[in-house]
């Protein structure tokens, strides 16, 4: 047994929006927990995932991107929950995209610099970069521009480099007891889960055709002998997007149904019966009450 003293601490999973956060996070804990897509906005909520071995306990959190354009009272309620994440953790991941840097990039490292967190540099993506010789510069300019403690290019999609990160990640955590039950995996509840899944497969399955004004909420959850029962509301701001999200015949709704119910039974580990409803809520992503309601910070 290793005379090394238990480690355990919170890494926030900090950067823009679409730069592979809930990927990086999924990979880390060997494991899905938070949904991905290729489009901005698709984490909501500020999500923890715990990993322990006997040595340590990182208790990761992702966190949705900082928008620069918070004109919505969504918007600011993500922005809001990323900032909150990034003040109470010990240290901090900052993921960004290969060769490239953005105005929200220097957003996020002004933040993490406020706070005074210590801070490990992500380069993520790197499996799309066609010319590596171009790396090794951009990795010198990151270095002088952020002073993060130190720089991990890698691909959290093709788990390139990832291991590296998670054994730095483990030296610098502050020595201290676990702060959840081993077998614990996040702080959220299963239907939390189902609604994320729901929404993740929406999101796929629309496109571009819907704006951001979708969301789902659990209306029954019900567990028996012969295995779940969830019934979900799917709520759009506009009657348009109704009809956008049920599809011709409602193909689309159909398609969505069976891939979250698919998802849902891997999950589990049994049946799952899913039942699907489309209403309009008009502007809820502008409404604090509604977004209380939803479970948004606000």
């Amino acid at each position: 047994m290793s005379g090394e003293p238990m480690r355990s601490g919170y890494v926030v999973i900090a950067g823009r929006p679409n730069v592979g956060k809930s990927t990086l996070m999924n990979r880390l804990l060997g494991e899905k927990l938070s949904i991905v897509s290729h489009k901005p906005q698709t984490t909501r909520h500020r999500i923890l995932g715990v990993l322990s071995d006997t040595a340590s306990q990182i208790v990761f959190v992702d966190t949705p991107g900082l928008h620069r354009d918070a004109a919505r009272a969504l918007n600011r309620s993500l922005n809001r929950a990323a900032k909150t994440a990034v003040a109470d953790a010990d240290l901090a991941v900052f993921v960004i995209e290969a060769l490239r840097w953005t105005e929200e990039d220097d957003d996020v490292l002004q933040r993490l610099r406020q706070q005074e967190i210590p801070t490990f540099l992500a380069i993520n993506k790197i499996d799309r970069t066609a010319d590596k010789s171009a790396l090794l510069p951009f990795i010198d300019d990151m270095r002088n521009r952020t002073g993060c403690e130190e720089i991990f290019p890698l691909s959290a999609l093709k788990d390139d480099g990832v291991a590296r990160l998670l054994d730095a990640i483990r030296t610098r955590l502050p020595v201290g007891p676990a702060l959840f039950p081993a077998d614990q995996l996040t702080d959220r509840s299963e239907r939390f889960i189902a609604a994320e899944i729901i929404r993740e497969k929406l999101t796929r399955a629309l496109h571009q055709e819907l704006p951001y004004g979708i969301n789902v909420e659990i209306e029954a959850y019900q567990e028996d002998e012969k295995g779940v029962r969830i019934n979900a509301v799917i709520w759009v701001e506009r009657p348009g997007q109704k009809a956008i999200a049920i599809g011709h015949k409602g193909e689309t709704m159909k398609a969505v149904g069976r891939a979250a119910r698919l998802d849902l039974k891997k999950r589990l580990g049994r049946p799952v019966h899913l039942e699907l409803w489309v209403k309009v809520l008009s502007n809820w992503a502008d409404n604090e009450r509604h977004l209380r309601r939803f479970g948004y910070d606000v």
